[in-house]
């Protein structure tokens, strides 16, 4: 099983998260379990992006929030935010 990596932004945003909004960080913590469980648990919505994005991947926190990840060595998490944030629209 491949190990988990959280950049040290992810690390921040989630610290942030845990300070101000309990239930979104009680979500994280359980979305990232069933991941290191099973990447492909049908909770997590995982997709492989396109464009700029094109060797990333995506989970699914909640409807609004996403986290975007490498996959290769281990699985890299990158970026965490709303989905307009991570997607810049």
């Amino acid at each position: 099983m491949k190990e988990i990596e959280l950049d040290s932004g992810v690390i921040k945003s989630i610290k942030k998260v845990r300070s101000s909004n309990l239930p979104l960080y009680k979500k994280i913590k359980k979305q990232l379990s069933l991941f290191q469980q099973n990447p492909q648990h049908p909770s997590l919505r995982t997709h492989k992006l396109t464009g700029d994005l094109k060797d990333s991947w995506s989970i699914s926190i909640d409807r609004n929030h996403r986290m975007l990840y490498y996959d290769g060595v281990t699985f890299r998490f990158f970026l965490f935010g709303t989905h307009d944030e991570v997607y810049k629209k």
